[in-house]
C-alpha cells in the first residue's frame, strides 16, 4: 500500500531540503520517504514557485477590477433610479398611490 503525504508535509519537508542543514539522504530516513521522491518535491517547488507567486497578484489586481465594477454598477443604479423617479413625477404615476 502506498503512503500518501499532505501538502503540509510535503511543505515541510521541502523546506527542510531547501535549508540545505541535511542531506537529502538523511531527511529520507528522518521523514521515512524515499530519496527520488523527496528529490521529485523539491523539483515542483522549485518549479511552482513563479506561478504561485504571480497568482496571488494576479488575484489582486482581479479583486481590484471587481471592486471597480461593482462601483461602476452602483454607480449605473443610482442614475437609473433617479431617472426613474423624476419619469414617475413627470408623468403622474405613482404606484404608491393606487
Amino acid at each position: 500500500m502506498r503512503k500518501t503525504f499532505t501538502g503540509e508535509f510535503k511543505a515541510k519537508v521541502v523546506l527542510e531540503i531547501l535549508k540545505e542543514e541535511k542531506s537529502i539522504s538523511q531527511l529520507a530516513a528522518e521523514y521515512e520517504v524515499h530519496p527520488n521522491q523527496l528529490s521529485s518535491w523539491k523539483k515542483e517547488a522549485i518549479e511552482g514557485l513563479p506561478q504561485i507567486l504571480a497568482d496571488g497578484r494576479r488575484k489582486d489586481d482581479e479583486k481590484e477590477d471587481l471592486k471597480k465594477q461593482v462601483q461602476d454598477l452602483y454607480t449605473q443604479l443610482g442614475e437609473v433610479t433617479a431617472q426613474f423617479n423624476w419619469l414617475k413625477k413627470k408623468s403622474g404615476i405613482d404606484p404608491a398611490k393606487k
